[in-house]
């Protein structure tokens, strides 16, 4: 599904990160999607009575966990919604928010994606019932045969193994993809891990499933990020903010078709949808993979990055192993996949993985992330899947049409309600930031003294 029918155009405004964390309930999901939105709403220059919609995006937890977060910033009543899409779970609020938008519904839009996760390989908490995906762990089970190791890694490792055997990729292929991932995660300071590692240590990391290593899989995370999208007519009230805002100029939630069941391991991980959402997003953006020279990718194993650069159209089919070899997937090659790190060495916390995405494209975009920046760009394309399945494709520009520069940090201190650069620097928020982003109206203190406590004590 497009969202082209709509006549709103939709920008993003604000956005705002907490760390990735190790899953060890250092922080809790009440303090993490606090501290996500609260920046994102000061990044905006918003106040919670702004808001008119919530979207909270989480795949472990009880209901009305969105209430939770939300309530902290005031009871205001406004419609809050709660989204579950496996691992896309962040963009589908992202979707969600922007369809809103578009038709009407709404010209303000808080959306908070976060997951507060159990150490270890995921594992579903409802064992007592059938898996959304039981179906396709059935026919992989029934193809490749049943393995002891981490069902996601048997999932994308077979894709892995099919697409060396049609066309010639080799492990260290699939190693490079994660080398570069780590590389450029040591300047992002949001990233679960900043260590850099060569080639040969990623091919002598642990093996999980071949050919995939512990160095080419995502970890299980904590951590959250959150967004502001606003309608054209909430912008032009704020014309000074046009030079931050971000367009959603394409955007596509696509799910499976019966293709997925062909017994091939590629059309068993989204494949065939991630081609679909692709072509529809960078239709209704008018863009080509040509134009796209960075993009956030969900790699949740080196074996999908490599895969679904074929996908997104990046590389011609059955050639994407060679785009890797010539250095086309980092800086001063044709496209920078994953400035951020991506899921690899940034981390994976589900429901805050499409957010945190949306960020970094759109410090990008600003020319925010001044230590890692792609330059000279005016479009970038995020990319985020999850099997069971649905996939979306998001096509971002800037709203005042220009290419991106770097900004100083001391013009961005200067500029930025949260006093510095939010984009190469990871701070918690203060009781005082908190204060000035809260309904002035309607609120109440009991929900959130725990955090502030929490918050307090850290800084």
């Amino acid at each position: 599904m497009s969202s082209q029918a709509g006549t709103t155009p939709t920008y993003v405004l604000g956005v705002g990160m907490t760390e990735f964390l190790k899953p060890r309930r250092t922080r809790e999901y009440p303090e993490l999607g606090y501290e996500a939105g609260v920046k994102a709403m000061l990044d905006a220059q918003i106040n919670y009575d702004d808001v008119e919609t919530g979207v909270a995006c989480y795949c472990y937890g009880d209901s009305c966990l969105g209430q939770r977060i939300f309530y902290q910033f005031g009871l205001t009543s406004i419609p809050i919604f709660n989204t579950n899409n496996a691992c896309a779970t962040g963009s589908t609020g992202l979707f969600l928010a922007r369809t809103m938008i578009q038709r009407g519904a709404a010209d303000c839009i808080l959306v908070v994606g976060f997951e507060q996760m159990r150490p270890g390989s995921i594992k579903s908490v409802w064992d007592d019932r059938p898996s959304s995906v039981g179906p396709s762990t059935a026919l992989m089970e029934e193809t490749f045969g049943k393995h002891p190791s981490p069902r996601n890694a048997q999932y994308f490792g077979n894709a892995g193994r099919e697409y060396m055997q049609r066309y010639g990729a080799k492990a260290e292929d699939f190693a490079e993809i994660a080398r570069v991932s780590h590389e450029h995660s040591q300047r992002n300071p949001y990233s679960q891990f900043r260590t850099a590692y060569t080639l040969e240590e990623v091919m002598n990391s642990t093996s999980i499933y071949a050919p995939l290593t512990k160095l080419q899989c995502s970890p299980t995370s904590d951590g959250a990020a959150a967004a502001v999208l606003v309608s054209e007519r909430f912008l032009n009230a704020r014309p000074h903010l046009r030079s931050q805002a971000i367009l959603i100029a394409g955007q596509s939630l696509q799910t499976d078709t019966p293709t997925v069941y062909s017994r091939s391991a590629i059309d068993l991980i989204g494949f065939d949808m991630t081609k679909r959402a692709a072509s529809a997003a960078m239709g209704e953006a008018g863009v080509t993979p040509k134009d796209i020279k960075v993009c956030e990718l969900h790699d949740c194993f080196s074996a999908n990055e490599l895969i679904l650069l074929d996908g997104l159209g990046f590389s011609e089919p059955g050639k994407a192993h060679e785009m890797v070899r010539r250095g086309d997937i980092t800086y001063g090659g044709q496209v920078v996949i994953n400035p951020s790190g991506g899921l690899i060495s940034k981390g994976h916390p589900l429901g805050a993985t499409g957010v945190a995405q949306c960020a970094e494209l759109t410090w990008q975009l600003r020319g925010w992330a001044n230590n890692r920046l792609v330059n000279d760009v005016d479009v970038a394309l995020q990319h985020n899947l999850g099997l069971g399945g649905a996939v979306v494709v998001t096509v971002y520009k800037r709203a005042d049409g220009k290419k991106n520069a770097p900004v100083s940090t001391e013009e961005i201190s200067r500029t930025c309600r949260l006093g510095y650069n939010p984009a190469i620097e990871a701070r918690f928020v203060t009781p005082q930031q908190g204060e000035s982003v809260r309904s002035k109206t309607r609120r109440h203190d009991y929900v959130l003294k725990d955090t502030v406590t929490k918050l307090s004590a850290r800084i």
